[in-house]
């Protein structure tokens, strides 16, 4: 079934079931693949995309309930101010490391900062729940959210090995 699409500010006819889930239409209908594939289950927030601003998990949105709202993907979010800042702090913080959950992340990030520009611990805590990172750069996240936030750098701080069951 035909159906109209807006994503990132471009229209994109599909043929497909309406059942077909939104990140398969945008990865292997429109081909855009920095949405990525994590679980299929709404759980590991790989797979977050802007629906009429809001993040929504893609794996398991119906294509046809889309309708007429807007989609935006990881490679359009550069292009708002609150992804912007995002992802400039992203790479500042050096929050990569793997990196197969950072467009998830960062797409629940700049929805965050756009609804609450100066988010509190309990707010970044409350949006990022629900994106998962195997490589547990959650300190960094955080600090990137706080910078991207406030415009200043926000330092880390390293668990001292002690603390963590190393040497004493």
């Amino acid at each position: 079934m035909a159906q109209t699409l807006r994503v990132n500010g471009h229209e994109h006819v599909v043929d497909v079931e309406g059942n077909t889930p939104l990140l398969w239409v945008i990865r292997d209908v429109i081909g855009m693949t920095g949405t990525k594939f994590g679980c299929g289950i709404a759980q590991c927030g790989a797979c977050t995309v802007h629906l009429d601003g809001n993040p929504v998990r893609s794996c398991v949105l119906p294509v046809s309930s889309v309708g007429n709202r807007e989609v935006t993907t990881i490679e359009a979010v550069g292009a708002t101010d609150s992804g912007k800042r995002i992802q400039d702090a992203w790479l500042a913080v050096d929050v990569v490391q793997c990196g197969y959950c950072q467009s998830g992340q960062i797409m629940s990030a700049a929805a965050l900062l756009k609804r609450t520009p100066t988010p509190t611990d309990a707010d970044i805590d409350a949006a990022m729940s629900g994106n998962i990172c195997r490589c547990a750069t959650y300190v960094r996240i955080r600090a990137a959210i706080k910078q991207a936030a406030t415009g200043k750098i926000v330092v880390t701080q390293a668990i001292p090995v002690a603390a963590i069951g190393g040497r004493k």
